[in-house]
């Protein structure tokens, strides 16, 4: 199996910056010719259709460390967690929220992504599946094609940046709190909370969630997140 170098403007970006800035796609090349085709995704009993008004948006960011750690093993991470691919934290999705306690979800049918798309997207959410699933649930629901979802979606990650996550992985007695206001510090116009903090049972950073008004500018979460007193620990990955 041969690797293409990735074309993607945001992993030439990453590929150069130092890590501590950009925290994103450390080292990403995607496979030629090895690139599956998704399987459909739509509602389900447990995940019904939802159309209700849009309030407010989450921004959803996977801390890759922590996701390799619990599922380098499986096909499916393949890509993310394998091949010689490195990333610090990748998309999960732009998700619109409610204006109360329900959010829309799976509003239209979705057709299967076009190859295009996905290839454009992969070292970004390294998840072809992923990919799907976030445009069919979340996508559908903003009513634009799954191009523009993931070119919005990936300007608003790729304007992120981020604090020195080595450092902050090595510090001790590291809490959420303390962690949320690194991350504000290193975004103009952010307060700590204006973002959502999540972790495993044993503490350890799971995703970071940014909150964003219907323009797209940071705002107030909604909702309290993880207690910023609790302690929190930052899986590093292998060396």
């Amino acid at each position: 199996m041969t690797a293409r170098p990735v074309r993607l403007g945001l992993a030439a970006l990453a590929l150069a910056a130092p890590m501590p800035a950009l925290a994103q796609a450390y080292r990403c090349a995607i496979p030629a010719g090895d690139i599956a085709r998704p399987r459909p995704d739509g509602p389900s009993a447990r995940e019904p259709r939802r159309v209700v008004p849009i309030g407010s948006y989450t921004l959803a960011l996977s801390w890759s460390p922590q996701y390799c750690r619990e599922n380098g093993t499986q096909a499916s991470a393949k890509m993310q967690c394998g091949g010689g691919n490195r990333f610090g934290f990748t998309l999960h999705g732009l998700w619109p929220d409610g204006q109360g306690t329900q959010w829309p979800q799976y509003c239209q049918p979705a057709a299967l992504l076009d190859q295009r798309v996905i290839e454009r997207n992969l070292c970004t959410t390294p998840s072809v599946q992923l990919l799907q699933h976030e445009y069919a649930k979340h996508g559908t629901c903003m009513n634009i094609a799954p191009a523009a979802y993931f070119d919005r979606a990936s300007g608003l990650y790729a304007r992120i940046r981020y604090p020195d996550m080595d450092a902050l992985s090595r510090r001790k007695k590291l809490t959420t709190g303390q962690f949320a206001q690194a991350v504000a510090r290193a975004n103009p116009g952010m307060t700590a909370a204006m973002v959502k903090v999540t972790a495993d049972r044993q503490g350890w950073l799971d995703e970071l969630w940014v909150c964003l008004d219907t323009k797209f500018q940071y705002r107030a979460c909604p909702r309290a997140g993880r207690a910023a007193n609790l302690p929190l620990k930052i899986w590093r990955g292998p060396r």
